[in-house]
């Protein structure tokens, strides 16, 4: 007995030429252009003791500064500062915006990864992979409904500290099965989408201070146009190498006090503008949106969550 089914004759359906297939996805409705996206669900750390959403309203509200002198166990500040932008191997910055979570903190176990992986992983990935599931959290979706489906994964990041280090000459002999995909960039969204097996685009943009501004862009593109169902954004900055800061100073990025002054007609410094946070020294930072492009949302009282309205084809 035989499985195949029938062959339709082409007098059914006309000349070869004149049919086509039309997938079933492209029948489902698409956004507008000029349609609002909804975030569903945010994460996020942030100088200043921010650690969660609440903790930036409260930054934010109470308007208090996340700004701090650089501390004694992340940079010995008398061995590396000189008020002299030319000091061969200086710096001429002692403040900065610093986490206080420490950056070896981490749950290996939670994310079902390994004692001896964890230990190659660039803190930046950590720091990842906390808030995509928090943000998973905030949005009420379980993760394993997430796992198959059409979501896209887009990361802005540039800094390369986790990947100098293991590489360096000096560690040459503990480099390990893990330091390949531990220390990259291109891993930043690619460990997101491996963890959650999401079927998206996944990627890492690297545009400097732009990153996550752009990241977010191309995750809105990406909704727009039927691309995906669900995309996760976000950016993250680690520098702890004082090479990074050193090259930063000679290269006239950073502020002298510290505080970022992008726009700002009292600036003396170029300083490096990513949208919504300070950018400056040793800064650890990480955001995560998730918008949706099924419009309903916005309507249904289940995500009291900012509309992306920025963003256009």
């Amino acid at each position: 007995m035989s499985t195949e089914a029938p062959r339709a004759s082409q007098a059914d359906h006309g000349p070869p030429q004149e049919r086509c297939h039309v997938p079933a996805e492209d029948f489902a409705p698409r956004p507008a252009p000029s349609e609002p996206l909804a975030i569903v669900g945010m994460a996020c750390r942030f100088p200043g003791g921010v650690a969660s959403l609440d903790d930036y309203w409260a930054l934010m509200a109470e308007g208090r500064d996340g700004i701090r002198e650089i501390p004694a166990d992340r940079l010995d500040i008398d061995k590396f500062y000189d008020p002299r932008a030319e000091a061969p191997g200086k710096i001429f910055v002692r403040h900065g915006g610093f986490l206080d979570q420490p950056l070896d903190a981490f749950d290996a176990e939670y994310f079902g990864m390994s004692p001896r992986e964890a230990a190659y992983l660039d803190p930046q990935q950590r720091l990842l992979m906390e808030v995509a599931f928090e943000a998973i959290e905030d949005a009420g979706i379980p993760a394993e409904r997430l796992h198959g489906s059409n979501t896209g994964v887009f990361i802005g990041g540039f800094m390369v500290d986790g990947m100098l280090t293991q590489f360096s000459p000096l560690g040459r002999d503990a480099i390990g099965q893990h330091s390949a995909v531990s220390s990259t960039l291109t891993i930043l969204s690619n460990r997101i989408s491996y963890l959650l097996d999401l079927h998206g685009p996944s990627f890492t943009l690297d545009t400097a201070c732009s990153s996550s501004l752009v990241a977010m862009h191309q995750g809105c593109q990406a909704l727009r146009g039927g691309e995906c169902d669900l995309v996760m954004v976000g950016g993250v900055n680690v520098i702890f190498r004082p090479e990074t800061l050193i090259a930063m100073c000679k290269g006239g990025f950073l502020s002298r006090d510290g505080r970022s002054k992008s726009f700002d007609a009292v600036r003396k410094d170029i300083r490096p503008a990513r949208p919504h946070h300070l950018w400056h020294d040793r800064n650890r930072r990480v955001d995560r949106h998730r918008a949706h492009r099924d419009a309903p949302r916005l309507r249904d009282g289940r995500t009291p969550r900012p509309t992306d309205r920025a963003a256009r084809s």
